[in-house]
């Protein structure tokens, strides 16, 4: 049975996506430590990160740096979070989020219930983070 992040990357569970390519997709966590948290999940379903080829893996380092200077960007936050986790989705994943201090790491503390406008605007202003990045979130092609 597929994982449900590969049911959200087919398009059969809804995913507000922030950026796509080849390899890897980024959309934003249901349960969101704080505005902006992103997952960056390779399209190749691999339960752990120490599993993955290891092309797929300097990618999926590679988006996630780029969504940590967006989500800093974004929100003017001093550092990225980033967390490898894996115990939620059984599907390789990294959490990208902004973060000011160590508390901001807390799972306890991730929300619930974000109304939707809230995460739309969380999306679009990751994606024009991307953009003044000079990364089209669509393809992850240079602008």
């Amino acid at each position: 049975m597929a994982s449900v992040f590969s049911m959200i990357i087919n398009g059969d569970l809804p995913g507000r996506f922030v950026y796509k390519d080849e390899q890897v997709v980024a959309f934003l966590s249901i349960e969101p430590l704080k505005p902006g948290h992103t997952l960056v999940v390779p399209r190749q379903e691999v339960n752990k990160w120490t599993d993955l080829p290891t092309d797929v893996w300097t990618h999926v380092a590679e988006v996630s740096q780029l969504l940590g200077q967006a989500v800093c960007r974004a929100w003017d936050a001093p550092r990225a979070g980033n967390i490898i986790a894996g115990f939620d989705v059984p599907h390789t994943h990294v959490h990208i989020f902004p973060a000011w201090h160590m508390s901001d790491y807390d799972f306890s503390q991730a929300a619930h219930d974000v109304p939707a406008a809230d995460m739309d605007e969380a999306a679009e202003k990751i994606r024009a983070a991307l953009a003044e990045l000079g990364v089209n979130w669509e393809d992850g092609s240079v602008l």
